[in-house]
């Protein structure tokens, strides 16, 4: 059975081997544009894949098929025998075509882990890779009969368990487009109003793993805990803009380093938003030539994560852009108190008079008329930045209890 997410979702395919009572593996490969999946996996080049063992139309097994131990590495962390992985012999491993599963194995015969141990991390693993197969909307499938995966530790039922998924990835919309992946890593950008609504220990936790490189799922992996509370933890904090999320794919360019806030300098920092290409690498230029530290960015979902890293002095945003316009990009800064009183320039067409009220009632400091000449780009920059003056460790364990503890009351207040 093969074919493409189009023709047939997830949810039926695994409905289908259920009802079959199939034993053998499902491996799903998300892809854009033409890219096609083929039977020889040596022969493509994979976006991303994710692969699913059944014995009897029930799950045993379920990963992201990096053959990366970083994932079993954040489960078996909260026992407190990571260290154990470095030493397990790989010829000991006998699940050739799921090495985590064989590594799993290895700590439960060394006695590293318990059986009910390993049962809860094979648990959350297939909970964790049925969330992101259960979202994925572009992509295809194939499913192959076969032997059982050996050994065997726990098998779980598909029915319930996709029942229990898809509620989690429906809630999961109502934090777009605050959160748009589990894979987001949390920032803090206010820490004073954080560490007034939270206890100092909870705070002192949070300050230490928002760090823009613990993603939520992994936060979920040390608690212990499904993501979709962790998540329902800290989205109040981010609507308050506290705390942002990046992302490692979103990460500053080399050419934008420069951007991020320095005492030491009085350059103003400025970021230009606009989906087009060439009037950003023209505006940027421009800025950049008269002394301003400045970041263009064509993407708006990219921008308004990087914003929060760069803290700009000045934001010129357009309005007629996909996935975000200009209107929604500044509603959510100015929600955030790093960006009350930020100025945010919007730039409208020249009949753009609703445009411009619509702009004002979204809390825009100002507008600028497209299309524009560099006089006038240089004269509202002066105007609310002024003339540029320039020349163009982690401990190994973390506590997370009181973290937990904000969770779980965060959690009961928004079911």
């Amino acid at each position: 059975m093969q074919g493409t997410l189009n023709e047939i979702d997830i949810r039926s395919i695994l409905q289908l081997i259920e009802l079959g009572q199939r034993t053998g593996y499902l491996e799903v490969e998300a892809f854009g544009g033409d890219r096609t999946m083929y039977r020889d996996p040596k022969t493509r080049h994979r976006e991303q894949f994710w692969i699913v063992f059944f014995l009897n139309g029930q799950i045993a097994y379920a990963a992201h098929s990096d053959n990366s131990l970083s994932r079993l590495r954040d489960y078996v962390r909260r026992y407190k025998v990571d260290g154990a992985l470095d030493n397990v012999s790989v010829p000991s491993i006998a699940t050739i075509n799921a090495p985590e599963y064989g590594y799993l194995w290895n700590l439960l015969e060394t006695h590293a882990l318990t059986p009910a141990q390993g049962r809860s991390i094979i648990q959350s693993m297939v909970r964790e890779t049925l969330f992101d197969l259960l979202s994925l909307r572009n992509g295809a499938f194939i499913f192959e009969i076969g032997p059982a995966l050996e050994p065997q530790l726990t098998t779980l039922e598909i029915g319930p368990l996709v029942t229990h998924i898809m509620k989690q990835v429906q809630e999961w919309k109502q934090f777009h487009p605050h959160i748009q992946s589990p894979d987001q890593c949390p920032v803090i950008v206010d820490s004073t109003q954080l560490r007034q609504k939270l206890p100092e220990n909870t705070f002192k936790i949070l300050e230490h793993w928002a760090d823009g490189k613990t993603s939520i799922r992994q936060m979920a992996r040390y608690l212990n805990r499904e993501i979709l509370p962790v998540a329902r933890a800290i989205y109040p904090y981010l609507q308050q803009g506290w705390v942002q999320l990046v992302s490692p794919l979103t990460a500053l360019s080399s050419a934008n380093r420069e951007l991020i806030p320095d005492p030491a300098t009085g350059v103003p920092r400025i970021v230009f938003i606009d989906d087009g290409i060439a009037t950003c690498k023209a505006v940027e230029y421009t800025l950049k030539q008269h002394g301003y530290a400045a970041a263009a960015i064509d993407n708006p979902l990219k921008a308004l994560s990087l914003v929060f890293q760069i803290k700009p002095d000045l934001i010129l945003c357009d309005i007629a852009m996909p996935e975000l316009d200009g209107f929604e990009i500044c509603a959510m800064l100015r929600r955030s108190t790093a960006f009350r009183q930020t100025p945010i320039v919007m730039l409208t067409g020249k009949d753009g008079f609703i445009d411009r009220v619509k702009a004002r009632m979204v809390g825009a400091t100002d507008y600028l008329t497209k299309p524009f000449g560099d006089s006038e780009l240089l004269m509202l920059v002066e105007k609310y930045v002024g003339p540029s003056n320039a020349n163009p460790s982690t401990p190994d364990q973390f506590s997370f209890n009181a973290l937990e503890e904000e969770i779980a009351e965060v959690d009961t207040k928004h079911r």
